[in-house]
C-alpha cells in the first residue's frame, strides 16, 4: 500500500511509499479529463463512437476496448452514432467509462496527458496507451502512478472549478468516499484491475480546509480487503481533519 495525505498543494502530514508506482488502472483517467479541458478541441463538437483504435505500439496494429470490462453501458448504446467530448469526458469519470476515455484519449493524443503530469511535478506516472492495448502492454508500455503524483494532479485539480464539479459528479460512493460522512463534498476518482484497488481525491470539510488524499495497492490477495483497507485509511484522515501541525 503507498499513502500520501495531507493539504491542498502539500506537504503531506502522512506518506508511506508514496512514490512506489502502481498498474494506474482507471486513476489514468484523471490526467486525461485534465489534458481534454487544457485543450483546444471543441468539447461540443461531435465525435464518431467507435471501438477500433491504433495500437501505441504502431505498425498498423488496432484494438478494441473488452465491452464485459466496462461499466458504462450508455457509452456502448452510442457506437456507430456521435457524442460530445464533453458528455465522453463525464461518462469517462462518473461512470468509468473504458471506452469513452480511449474516445477521449484518440482525440487529446499521449503527449498532452505527459504535460499535464509534468505541471503537476509528477516524478514517476505517466500514460503510454490506452485501455485494453494488450499489445502495448505486452511490449512493456504501461500507464504508472504514484500516490504522490495523484496528490499532486489532485492539488491541482483544486484550483479549477470546472473539474472538480465534474470528479464530484462521481457515481461510485465506495472506497475513499465511504470513509467520511454522508453529504461532504469530495472530488475523486478510484482505479481498479486484478488485485489494483486505488483512489485519489480532495476532501471538502465544513469545519477544516480541504485535504487531499491518494492510496494505492497492488498485489492483495482479496479485492474486498483492498477497498476496506482504503476506506479506513480515509476514515482516519477525516478524523485528522483541521488537527493543528
Amino acid at each position: 500500500m503507498s499513502l500520501w495525505y495531507g493539504p491542498v498543494g502539500g506537504p503531506p502530514t502522512v506518506q508511506d511509499d508514496a512514490d512506489q508506482p502502481h498498474h494506474a488502472a482507471s486513476t489514468m483517467k484523471v490526467a486525461v479529463l485534465t489534458a481534454l479541458y487544457r485543450s483546444d478541441l471543441d468539447l461540443d463538437a461531435p465525435v464518431k463512437v467507435h471501438n477500433d483504435f491504433a495500437s501505441a505500439v504502431g505498425d498498423g496494429r488496432r484494438f478494441g476496448v473488452d465491452f464485459d470490462e466496462d461499466s458504462d453501458p450508455q457509452v456502448w448504446a452510442r457506437l456507430g452514432d456521435t457524442a460530445t467530448l464533453r458528455w465522453l469526458a463525464r461518462r469517462m469519470i462518473v461512470r468509468s467509462s473504458n471506452l469513452a476515455t480511449n474516445l477521449v484519449l484518440e482525440q487529446v493524443g499521449m503527449l498532452p496527458v505527459a504535460e499535464v503530469w509534468a505541471l503537476a511535478g509528477a516524478t514517476g506516472s505517466w500514460v503510454t496507451r490506452g485501455i485494453d492495448d494488450t499489445e502495448a502492454r505486452a511490449a512493456g508500455m504501461h500507464n504508472l502512478v504514484t500516490a504522490a503524483d495523484l496528490a499532486r494532479l489532485f492539488s491541482m485539480i483544486a484550483a479549477d472549478p470546472v473539474l472538480v464539479d465534474i470528479l464530484a459528479g462521481q457515481e461510485y460512493g465506495e472506497h475513499l468516499a465511504a470513509g467520511v460522512p454522508p453529504g461532504i463534498r469530495i472530488a475523486h476518482k478510484d482505479g481498479w484491475d486484478s488485485r489494483v484497488r486505488h483512489a485519489a481525491g480532495i476532501v471538502y470539510p465544513l469545519d477544516a480546509p480541504p485535504y487531499v488524499i491518494a492510496v494505492c495497492t497492488t498485489g492483495m490477495p482479496d479485492d474486498t480487503a483492498a477497498g476496506e483497507l482504503i476506506t479506513q485509511v480515509s476514515a482516519a484522515a477525516w478524523r485528522d481533519r483541521g488537527r493543528p501541525r
